[in-house]
């Protein structure tokens, strides 16, 4: 009942006007933000602290948790629409969401991913009240074991379900962690494959790689095609989800929170590995397996709801521990010590207004995001509507000033180029992108928490299985790793009466409709 008191003194904060302001500027401008590639809501913040310097500390704070989350929708309309993530929790958005968009539902991808941004932010800022202590507790006892491990499922994962073949997904799980190899040791500061170059030396960023190999390879990648294959326009299609559509998203919305919340109130990668994890988890689970790479719906629905949970999931280590898990957390944890403010376990006690303000503002904050991005969807779906040389000309634009914007060194520029030319030969031999994406963003984290496990144990390997999580983790590898050949073991079911192959053509027959092609 504490909780809930103060989460309505909150409201009577967030509900001033000053602060409903700040709110729907926070939200505007982290949409606008998120939309250009390359610029996410850890630059957006950032750029905008000395903006701040003149406003209450709740106003400010409330303007940054809007620009949190509209930078993450904003991130996830360029990954649907063009196949350019605005930022890296955007990145798994673009593997159902540009096949929809292609075949002419833009308009319900973004709708879909929408309601999923506003789903998962809801019931993530519900689990934030509720459960922060509870959460903060178990971020504590997590281990270096347990973070490998977690992230050993995750490139498991993800080589699994997605490409052609295994074999590819590995192949393109390599490529990413070579790149994240880039740089200095983090443990020994000895270079690695950096070649004398003194800008190497802090690694490849992120952002680059992920512009790159989805932006600059895929603008790539149709100039190579436009003459052979003369473009054609791609039709916006109906601007609201059906029936059939929210049959298919509302168990996917719901599914997504329980993955995101966790994973954002530990450090293991911010909002990257539950997004693919519920990619993972919506297609193990679909019962339309021949769409998904074709434009899957809830590949779209249940990873962006996961993200915006994830989101409120890092405000639990920031608040309670001081503790930050993504980049916008730790820009938030300095805009925080700009007012002289520590966030930890006293921060409630101290700052109680502050604290619950924000906390209510998310709310705010999501049905100003639902009532901003649903009507503007079919707009937003016309860009579409550009014919494709100028299109891909504003993307390759866009693309090298979000690089440029980096590091403000021209070598990011030779980078994005060479990244980009890896895309596209990635798509000419059919490797899947998102696992070198996956490779880069976790791969530096894997190795530095495999090292640190193995300090712990003085070099015994048994000091990566040490802890129940990490062995029930393990297990869930070994699960995923020998499922083809269990099922290739256990018998086959005889086909009923109603899986007959006239019935099976019928099906098959009534899938474009359903889709809405």
């Amino acid at each position: 009942m504490n909780a809930l008191n103060s989460l309505l003194d909150g409201f009577g904060t967030a509900l001033t006007p000053l602060n409903l302001l700040w709110a729907a500027v926070g939200v505007l401008l982290g949409t606008a933000i998120g939309v250009l590639p390359g610029i996410g809501p850890a630059m957006a913040v950032a750029l905008l602290l000395p903006v701040t310097y003149g406003l209450d500390p709740t106003g400010a704070f409330i303007m940054f948790a809007g620009i949190y989350y509209g930078a993450m929708f904003g991130g996830s309309t360029t990954s649907i629409l063009l196949n350019t993530p605005g930022e890296s929790a955007a990145v798994v958005a673009a593997m159902e969401g540009n096949p929809m968009a292609k075949s002419g539902r833009g308009a319900q991808a973004l709708a879909a991913a929408a309601v999923g941004h506003f789903a998962g932010g809801m019931v993530g800022t519900l689990l934030l009240v509720a459960l922060a202590p509870t959460v903060a507790d178990l971020a504590v006892d997590i281990g270096a074991p347990d973070y490998f491990a977690i992230m050993v499922l995750a490139f498991i994962a993800v080589t699994s379900v997605l490409g052609s073949s295994r074999i590819r997904g590995l192949a393109s799980l390599l490529i990413g962690l070579t790149i994240g190899l880039i740089g200095l040791d983090q443990m020994t500061g000895q270079q690695r494959l950096t070649f004398g170059s003194l800008h190497l030396a802090d690694g490849v960023d992120v952002v680059i790689v992920a512009v790159g190999l989805f932006a600059i390879g895929e603008a790539l990648w149709v100039a190579a095609h436009l003459r052979r294959r003369p473009p054609e326009p791609i039709p916006v299609g109906r601007p609201w989800l059906g029936r059939a559509d929210l049959r298919r998203t509302w168990k996917s919305w719901a599914r997504g929170p329980l993955i995101g919340f966790p994973f954002g109130a530990i450090p293991a990668g911010g909002a990257e590995i539950p997004t693919f994890l519920s990619y993972v988890t919506e297609k193990r689970l679909s019962k339309h397996k021949d769409e998904w790479g074709k434009g899957a719906i809830e590949g779209v629905a249940g990873p962006e709801s996961a993200a915006s949970a994830s989101a409120a999931g890092t405000l639990v280590s920031m608040l309670t521990l001081g503790l930050p898990t993504t980049a916008v957390a730790a820009v938030m944890l300095a805009a925080f010590q700009q007012y002289g403010i520590q966030p930890g376990p006293l921060l409630f006690e101290r700052e109680p207004d502050l604290v619950w303000g924000l906390i209510a503002s998310l709310f705010v904050g999501m049905v100003l995001l639902l009532a901003l991005n649903l009507p503007l969807a079919p707009l937003w779906a016309k860009l579409l509507r550009v014919p494709r040389p100028y299109l891909y000309a504003g993307i390759m634009f866009f693309a090298a000033v979000g690089a440029y914007a980096v590091g403000g060194e021209v070598i990011d520029l030779v980078l994005l180029l060479v990244i980009g030319l890896i895309g596209f030969g990635m798509r000419r031999y059919g490797l899947p992108v998102l696992p070198a994406v996956i490779g880069v963003i976790l791969g530096p984290a894997a190795e530095q928490q495999l090292r640190r496990a193995l300090q712990i144990s003085d070099g015994s390997v048994t000091g990566l299985v040490n802890t129940p999580f990490s062995v029930t983790v393990y297990a869930v590898v070994v699960l995923l790793l020998a499922w083809p050949l269990l099922r290739r073991a256990l018998p086959h079911r005889t086909a009923t009466p109603s899986e007959t192959p006239e019935t099976a053509g019928e099906s098959e027959s009534r899938t474009p409709s359903d889709r809405g092609v």
